[in-house]
């Protein structure tokens, strides 16, 4: 069989292998057929790998036409020279010209003509600079450092808020503020003059942010929606509600609607204490965030602690008591609030068991509040009441280093010196032996295939005595009467003393 006939046949400019002959003869080279029909079919697969390679660029590009950049681009990527000489950046200019005795008509390209002087006179364009970039921190955990890159303190605080980046409020002329008077209308309506300086100043100075947040209007109706169902107060949209909160807590893409959920929450929470279905509600819309797997909330979480603690820990909520109420109508009242209390202690736990790792200092701040609000003789049941359950939930060992080490002078300034109701110190008091049952540790003695429950003898004058003068008498009395006092105390004074 003929060996040229085992070469496959291409069908392009380099092939027949006619122009590779003529290119290696120019050169002085004799190359065998067999050579060149390769070499030729070798050239016109790198055509076709440099023309594939443009196309993705020029496609890139949004463009339908292939340009000159297109091809240097791609002779970058496969690591080839680029060819130089072929500029793009002016438009090319073609000229008309006749030629031969018919008058056939030839275009061409007028090229500039250069004096040699005067290029080689003229000074070398400047070498372009690689494109580089560098990273710093802008800020760290809410402190921005003392970098060159950032500005300084003093630039900072002379800037205006809306400059700074202080965010008014997220709803502007919505439905939720439409009843509220802004205080700068009643401050125009009592000093005219005021406001007409305020009027004149708008004109000599322009405000405006450096970043605006553009919010797409599906989202905006999305938000709209959800928050109308959320403040409803019709039975029949309960379940709207419901669905609303499972959206919150499902679906993905509302990472941009996080901030105003968030100052939503902190709105409603500073307007609305008295209403305890609406701080349900909102209580709800935190743990549903908290709950989206798709949302980021670590860059939020300060912004949901002081809503958190402001249910935990407020001086009212709910209606009022009654001065003259009888015990079944306090503990009515009162009922509502607790649960809101409860609630708000769930999630408080949530949030550090979740973010706390990211946060470090998180829990040590919260646990500085809540003794600060436990300590305070002067606030009311329900404040004392919420320290306890936020104590509770995180962890034995903040129970014993803050409330058995502080448990004996508040029993003594908040439940004995005060003038409460005997209902109310026996709820803090109950809520406190409930705190402190926490700590249990149970013990028993194996003794073959039986195992003696310790925690059936009797405490020990000597355990009796120290837990009297480590929570007080009247606490100690009441929580060894307790049946599993011995495990209480074991975990009180475990790596103290043997119980």
């Amino acid at each position: 069989m003929d060996s040229a006939a085992t070469i496959p046949i291409s069908h392009t400019l380099w092939s027949p292998h006619d122009t590779v002959k003529d290119a290696a003869d120019l050169l002085g080279i004799t190359l065998p057929d067999d050579a060149a029909k390769n070499l030729a079919m070798d050239v016109e697969y790198r055509i076709h790998e440099i023309l594939e390679t443009a196309i993705k660029f020029m496609r890139h590009s949004k463009r339908k036409l292939l340009a000159t950049s297109d091809i240097n681009n791609a002779l970058k990527v496969l690591n080839i020279e680029p060819l130089f000489g072929y500029d793009q950046s002016q438009p090319l200019v073609f000229k008309e010209a006749l030629s031969g005795a018919g008058g056939q008509t030839l275009y061409y390209i007028d090229d500039n003509e250069i004096e040699f002087e005067k290029l080689i006179n003229q000074e070398l364009p400047k070498v372009p600079r690689q494109t580089t970039f560098t990273a710093h921190w802008l800020a760290i955990e809410g402190v921005q450092p003392m970098i060159p890159q950032n500005p300084l303190a003093s630039e900072i605080k002379s800037l205006p808020s809306v400059v700074r980046g202080a965010t008014s409020s997220v709803f502007g002329n919505d439905f939720l503020l439409s009843s509220a008077p802004s205080s700068s209308t009643a401050e125009d309506s009592k000093d005219p003059s005021a406001r007409q300086k305020t009027k004149k100043g708008d004109k000599d100075v322009e405000v405006k942010p450096l970043v605006k947040h553009v919010l797409l209007k599906e989202l905006k109706l999305y938000f709209d929606k959800i928050v109308e169902v959320l403040i409803s107060t019709d039975p029949e949209k309960e379940t709207f509600k419901d669905a609303a909160l499972n959206s919150l807590r499902t679906d993905p893409g509302l990472h941009q609607l996080v901030p105003y959920f968030i100052q939503f929450v902190a709105e409603q929470v500073t307007n609305q204490l008295r209403n305890i279905e609406l701080l349900i509600t909102l209580l709800e819309v935190i743990s549903a965030l908290c709950d989206n797997k798709t949302i980021f909330l670590d860059p939020y979480v300060h912004a949901l602690m002081p809503c958190i603690l402001t249910l935990l820990l407020a001086k009212r909520i709910g209606p009022p008591i009654p001065e003259n109420a009888d015990d079944d109508a306090v503990l009515n009242t009162i009922k509502g609030q607790f649960a809101v209390r409860e609630f708000a202690s769930l999630l408080l736990q949530h949030v550090i068991d979740s973010f706390g790792s990211s946060y470090s200092t998180l829990k040590p701040r919260v646990t500085r509040t809540l003794l600060r609000a436990l300590l305070d003789s002067s606030k009311p049941l329900g404040t004392h009441y919420g320290a306890l359950l936020g104590i509770e939930k995180l962890g034995h060992e903040v129970i014993k280093l803050v409330l058995v080490g502080n448990v004996k002078m508040w029993y003594k300034q908040v439940v004995e010196d005060s003038s409460r109701r005997d209902v109310e110190t026996n709820i803090l008091k109950q809520k406190v032996l409930d705190v402190l049952e926490k700590l249990k540790i149970e013990d028993h003695i194996d003794n073959g295939d039986d195992k003696m429950d310790v925690d059936s003898l009797d405490v020990s004058e000597e355990i009796k005595e120290k837990l009297k003068e480590r929570i007080g008498e009247p606490l100690a009395e009441e929580l060894l009467a307790k049946p599993d006092a011995k495990s209480i105390c074991r975990g009180i004074f475990i790596g103290e003393a043997n119980v």
